[in-house]
């Protein structure tokens, strides 16, 4: 089965603008995108880790920008909006990124580390078993 959805994690090591869903300030850090792939996760995941890409949807920028540090997928599952839903409690969001066809606050987190990300991953496991 080749769908489902991930998490990237992202260390960005300076300040950027993107320019999608309008035109915001990201401060370097670390940041944690939701997505999901119902076609091909392992072709999405893959022109995620690819540079030099032309710019389609909203992570390309950061992506760009940034290295991805961590990944990890639930396969066969869409459950992107629960997921976002559940780190926007977690984690402060990036309002309105790469979400518009899902009608949550956002699928970018700005988070403090890995651990920290893990820890919650933990959390929605044992909350929401039969996704994991």
């Amino acid at each position: 089965m080749n769908k489902g959805t991930y998490i990237i994690v992202l260390r960005v090591d300076r300040d950027i603008s993107i320019s999608r869903p309008s035109v915001q300030s990201l401060p370097k850090g670390f940041y944690a995108y939701v997505g999901s792939a119902m076609n091909s996760l392992t072709g999405r995941l893959k022109r995620h880790l690819s540079k030099g890409k032309k710019i389609h949807w909203h992570i390309d920028q950061i992506t760009e920008a940034g290295e991805v540090v961590f990944i990890a997928g639930f396969v066969g599952k869409r459950m992107e909006k629960m997921l976002s839903d559940f780190l926007s409690g977690e984690f402060e969001v990036v309002k309105g990124f790469g979400s518009s066809d899902i009608g949550t606050k956002g699928n970018l987190f700005r988070i403090a580390d890995l651990p920290s990300l893990l820890k919650s991953l933990k959390h929605f496991c044992e909350k929401f078993g039969d996704f994991c």
